[in-house]
């Protein structure tokens, strides 16, 4: 009889079935009021024991449960991390240097300066781990006086931070360690390695792509985008140092020489016709388009890496776009000024460039 079956009254019910007919077995007789606690608590504990089987298997464990269990397959949940960002600083005469370790404060978190990339450039570390990190962008505010400082910005994202995988990522991940074994510089151990990163989002592996002994894996980063050139960088020093390169002082095994690259952007400028609500204007409603064609474009990447290459459909922009509050309808649509979808590379992913309505 299944656990979540065995109820206070059903435990009752079996165990006066046991007391012969001569007892009374009324509520409020001594065989009942005896037997009571007894039920209630073996209740508890089938309630208990049902809760105890869900964090035993993958499947139904969360938390600390599904970590514990994650780590007997060797899979370990990816903890979060910092963003890095581009920082750009300058005086009265142009670009200026600062002193590394400088604080600086922007939006709601704070800012490092941990690595100097040119004069007055800086790579800036967020203090606060997660993708909080990722989202401010525009003027920082010195934290500790720096003398000549008449502006910093915080620019680009050179490697996402990102939050604390979630249950649903790691428990897909040991459940593909079970189907996919990595094992001795495979595919499979390379893409497990590689991912595990962090800043990677996915990563492509070419094998033997220049001979024997010779590895490519292309990558984006964990926002979904083309991956900066630290992040490249970091990626092959942590697998396959360059200077060192087949002599198995990173991850990979002696003798594999190993390239990694970052993923090709192509540009995708769409185009279309739209006929709109009365009430609606393409001002109005602009954003939310584009926002529908990213949302698109993000669900492609995320089938990147197990693809041979993407293809980006008319008919899916179509039926996205028409679903945008406002649309009634819409004609004419183009990619990159054709009539037609839009094969890439099998090392692309498509960028968002310009979104255009000739009935505007």
């Amino acid at each position: 009889m299944a656990h979540e079956e065995m109820t206070y009254e059903r435990i009752m019910s079996r165990c006066l079935a046991r007391v012969p007919g001569t007892v009374d077995k009324r509520e409020g007789s001594i065989i009942y009021d005896a037997i009571a606690p007894a039920a209630a608590e073996l209740a508890i504990l089938y309630s208990t024991l049902s809760t105890e089987m869900d964090r035993a298997f993958p499947d139904t464990a969360a938390d600390v449960d599904l970590t514990n269990k994650a780590k007997e397959r060797g899979v370990f949940r990816l903890p979060a991390s910092a963003a890095v960002r581009k920082g750009v600083f300058k005086g009265a005469s142009g670009y200026m240097d600062i002193p590394i370790g400088s604080r600086f404060s922007g939006g709601t978190v704070n800012y490092q300066a941990t690595r100097k990339e040119s004069l007055g450039v800086y790579q800036m570390t967020c203090e606060d781990t997660g993708e909080i990190g990722n989202a401010y962008f525009g003027n920082l505010i010195p934290i500790t006086y720096i003398a000549g400082l008449t502006s910093a910005e915080l620019q680009d994202i050179l490697i996402p931070g990102e939050d604390e995988e979630s249950d649903e990522e790691l428990r897909a991940r040991y459940m593909q360690s079970l189907s996919n074994t990595a094992f001795g510089g495979n595919v499979a151990q390379y893409k497990q390695q590689i991912e595990q990163i962090e800043g990677v989002g996915a990563a492509k592996i070419f094998p033997v792509w220049a001979g024997g002994g010779t590895v490519k894996a292309v990558l984006v980063d964990s926002s979904g985008a083309v991956p900066s050139s630290q992040l490249i960088g970091k990626v092959q020093t942590a697998i396959d140092p360059e200077q060192n390169a087949g002599e198995g002082l990173g991850m990979a095994p002696i003798g594999h020489t190993v390239t990694i690259e970052a993923a090709t952007g192509t540009t995708v400028n769409v185009a279309f016709t739209l006929t709109l609500e009365s009430s609606s204007s393409w001002e109005g409603i602009a954003e939310s388009v584009k926002e529908t064609i990213q949302t698109y474009f993000d669900s492609l990447i995320s089938t990147w890496a197990d693809s041979d290459h993407l293809t980006v459909r008319i008919s899916q922009l179509e039926s996205r776009i028409l679903d945008v509050p406002g649309v009634l309808d819409i004609t004419g649509t183009t990619i990159n000024e054709t009539a037609g979808n839009l094969e890439l590379s099998n090392v692309a992913i498509p960028v968002l460039g310009t979104v255009t309505n000739h009935a505007d």
